[in-house]
């Protein structure tokens, strides 16, 4: 049975909350959590999930995963389009990324993330996939 939303939200906040530290050390930088940002113009706030206190690395986090049936999950990339498409509005000297949870698909033993870089690479435009591996704190960047 799938899991309540509220769960899922819960999770995604947890896992927002460890990348920023995994993150933090990583690129020797102290992340804020949903901090807002002014894109656009008009300029309008978007609060992105992972915000270095310089302004200078500006992450969005999606903590997704395969399919139980190691399909793809359809929907969830379009979200990840979504944030790749706010981060692209912020100037290019600053260090843009999503950053998403180590999933890998048990068939060909492919990451998530490594199939979104792969799929999707030719929107990114200065934006870089990096992924952490929870268990270990391991981070991958990808078109970085």
């Amino acid at each position: 049975m799938p899991e309540p939303n509220s769960r899922n939200t819960a999770k995604g906040r947890e896992f927002q909350r460890r990348a920023a530290q995994v993150l933090g050390l990583h690129f020797s930088v102290n992340f804020q959590v949903d901090y807002p940002i002014p894109i656009g113009n008009p300029a309008k706030e978007h609060k992105f999930d992972i915000v270095s206190e310089d302004r200078r690395y500006i992450g969005e986090s999606k903590n997704y995963s395969w399919t139980e049936g190691g399909n793809v999950p359809s929907a969830k990339m379009g979200f990840i389009n979504e944030a790749v498409f706010y981060l692209q509005h912020l100037p290019s000297d600053r260090r843009r990324f999503i950053v998403m949870r180590k999933d890998i698909r048990q068939t060909n033993n492919e990451s998530l993330a490594a199939y979104y870089f792969r799929t999707y690479k030719h929107l990114l435009n200065g934006v870089s996939i990096v992924e952490i591996d929870i268990a270990t704190g391991a981070v991958r960047e990808l078109g970085a």
